[in-house]
């Protein structure tokens, strides 16, 4: 059975529910091949306890997950990684994360008072990595000419 609390990292002060949180860091393991079909996942009651949560708090995330056919429940067996998904369900699930990521920066910048074109400036200059300023190590340059969805390019 994996040992998930060392993999889920809640944050109690985000917008984003805990529920949220758990079923969304258990799609992103499975994208990126932690979790593969067949493997058993801590009962709720376990879970919970390890992240230190209501345990309903657990089950209504893998309700979610058993909605989206990811993993399977079975009375007196455990919970399991139902299947693998395919490249249209992974590529659907980064881009759900890419999503949510995005919308907390915004509603996180507008919290602070900056509107959305001071947001997405901030953005594009993180995207113009300094060799002489180490805060913005990304590998990618952002196209001025792209428009969202356009790929950026590796440097």
């Amino acid at each position: 059975m994996n040992n998930l609390s060392g993999h889920i990292r809640l944050d109690f002060r985000s917008t984003e529910p805990l529920y949220l949180q758990i079923a969304g860091q258990i799609e992103q393991m499975v994208a990126r091949g932690e979790l593969k079909m067949g493997d058993q996942l801590p009962t709720v009651r376990e879970l919970a306890t390890e992240l230190r949560i209501n345990f309903n708090t657990v089950a209504r995330a893998y309700r979610l997950l058993d909605e989206a056919r990811l993993i399977s429940t079975q009375r007196g067996r455990g919970t399991y990684i139902w299947e693998e998904p395919d490249a249209d369900t992974l590529d659907q699930i980064r881009h759900h994360r890419l999503e949510e990521m995005a919308r907390r920066y915004l509603e996180e910048s507008h919290r602070l008072g900056f509107s959305a074109s001071e947001a997405l400036g901030a953005l594009h200059a993180l995207l113009r990595p300094s060799p002489s300023d180490p805060s913005r190590p990304f590998g990618f340059e952002a196209d001025q000419h792209n428009e969202p969805g356009e790929d950026l390019r590796p440097l």
